[in-house]
């Protein structure tokens, strides 16, 4: 019986396809959450009053570190389920703030997809970029991944 869902096979993607995450609106719980579990106890992330003085940005930010995780949870069920095998490398450039509230997606496009020398893996490189609701790049940043090749 085939399973539903199974991600991309490195053999399977062309350089320079590209393809589109649906959307996840960050929430106050998301940022809680996520700065209480990590340990990022900032007044900035926990404290509406402090924020309304302090804060170089309207809203309640997000941690960039938060979003890229989401980004990779909405990439990953998308792309990788059964078949990524390893998160190798990357660069990252924060471009823009988030904020609660702010809905992201990811356009990704295939950089680079080739076998391993050593086996039938192979390494693939995107350039993900993470788009806010009005269509603005708020991450950019380039995996590198190992992945599972088509099973022969």
């Amino acid at each position: 019986m085939e399973l539903l869902g199974t991600g991309f096979y490195w053999n399977d993607l062309t350089v320079g396809a590209r393809y589109r995450t649906y959307g996840r609106t960050i929430t106050e719980s998301d940022v809680i959450a996520f700065v209480t579990h990590a340990g990022m106890l900032e007044s900035l992330f926990l404290d509406r009053e402090y924020r309304k003085t302090h804060s170089a940005m309207e809203g309640h930010a997000a941690p960039a570190l938060l979003v890229l995780s989401i980004a990779e949870g909405l990439t990953l069920n998308a792309t990788g389920q059964g078949t990524g095998l390893a998160f190798l490398n990357m660069q990252m450039d924060v471009k823009r703030p988030v904020v609660v509230g702010d809905t992201i997606h990811v356009e990704l496009e295939i950089l680079e997809a080739r076998k391993t020398s050593k086996s039938e893996r192979g390494l693939v490189r995107t350039k993900n970029l993470v788009v806010n609701q009005r269509g603005e790049t708020v991450i950019e940043y380039t995996p590198q991944r190992l992945m599972a090749a088509r099973p022969d």
